[in-house]
């Protein structure tokens, strides 16, 4: 295998855990380079609904997100805990889709995603707001110059989503793209090939 994602063109059948492949595929949790992923959710009108969101962690729990608990996202989980999550790399070669149930993430976790967080984006869960949003330019620099950051904004939330669902999609410079798609079932893991 020359490169991660080729895992899905090796010979001898899909690798037996999912899990395993996610590793191989996504960045230790360490890394500040967090991967920008695309959370899918059912929206409260009953249409789908997406946006890009950080990866905040991922372990054999689930994968994980955080954001401000007056979102729209968190209002469309609480009522349809269930969403997907798309990973796409930059070169286009691989892509990941999670699929699966939701789950609040620990008062602990969400604090160790917090402390993750860059400064940006720690200013930003305090300060961006829809009223901060309705303010002509000029106003919304002035509040964003003085906005402060005390600790753990009151509105940080986390989520996981906990597969039972996982698509693993490669490119092939000399072959057929192709996808490896494992379904959870009461034994594990089951793995087959799908076109890609």
């Amino acid at each position: 295998m020359t490169a991660p994602g080729w895992a899905v063109h090796d010979d001898g059948g899909p690798p037996a855990d999912p899990f395993a492949l996610a590793r191989a595929w996504l960045p230790e949790d360490a890394d500040p380079d967090r991967p920008r992923v695309t959370l899918s959710t059912v929206g409260t009108d009953g249409y789908p609904d997406a946006r890009t969101v950080l990866l905040s962690a991922f372990d054999d729990t689930g994968f994980a997100f955080h954001t401000s608990a007056a979102s729209r996202k968190v209002a469309e989980l609480t009522a349809v805990p269930r969403a997907t999550l798309t990973v796409l790399w930059p070169d286009w070669t691989r892509q990941l889709v999670v699929r699966g149930d939701v789950v609040a993430d620990s008062p602990e976790r969400s604090a160790a995603a917090w402390g993750a967080r860059s400064e940006h984006l720690r200013r930003l869960a305090w300060a961006n707001t829809d009223e901060l949003a309705d303010l002509d330019l000029a106003r919304r620099l002035e509040a964003w110059a003085a906005q402060q950051v005390p600790g753990q904004a009151d509105s940080w939330v986390g989520y996981r989503v906990q597969p039972h669902e996982m698509t693993f999609w490669a490119a092939h410079p000399e072959a057929p793209s192709r996808r490896v798609q494992y379904t959870r079932t009461p034994d594990g893991w089951t793995g087959r090939y799908r076109a890609g």
